[in-house]
């Protein structure tokens, strides 16, 4: 198979998982018990560097900078997709690190998070490795 299906899979993967992080990261489920800790980080403001904010101020930004992240991976897999063998060849280290960043957030995915980050994160992972193992060519 050649990369830019591969890159293609992994654009469409990546533009899912950005909407569904984005949407969901800030959810919780009050079976959950943490409305007194949503409340919590919330309310209680503190100064950081000149600004008053609150812990859901950082959890917020955190969450939507991984969602913006995603999308950037996703167009960013979706024009590698449309590259030439030549210029896919000359982004040797560019292709590798892309897909070690995934396999990277793979991990962090299996410590931290739960199955549905799992198996987005390391099939992207499969696709871009895959991906980038195909285009290695004579530079």
């Amino acid at each position: 198979m050649k990369p830019s299906p591969l890159y293609r899979i992994a654009a469409v993967l990546l533009l899912l998982f950005a909407v569904a992080h984005t949407l969901g990261f800030s959810q919780s489920d009050p079976a959950w018990g943490v409305d007194a800790l949503l409340q919590s980080m919330r309310s209680m403001r503190f100064d950081v560097m000149g600004s008053s904010r609150t812990y859901w101020d950082l959890f917020l930004a955190a969450g939507l900078s991984v969602g913006v992240l995603y999308l950037f991976s996703a167009l960013l897999a979706w024009q590698l997709a449309s590259l030439r063998p030549e210029a896919l060849a000359s982004l040797r280290v560019t292709l590798w690190a892309f897909a070690l960043c995934f396999a990277v957030i793979t991990v962090v995915s299996w410590r931290y998070l739960f199955i549905l980050p799992i198996v987005f994160s390391a099939v992207i992972t499969a696709c871009l490795a895959a991906a980038a193992w195909r285009s290695a060519g004579p530079i």
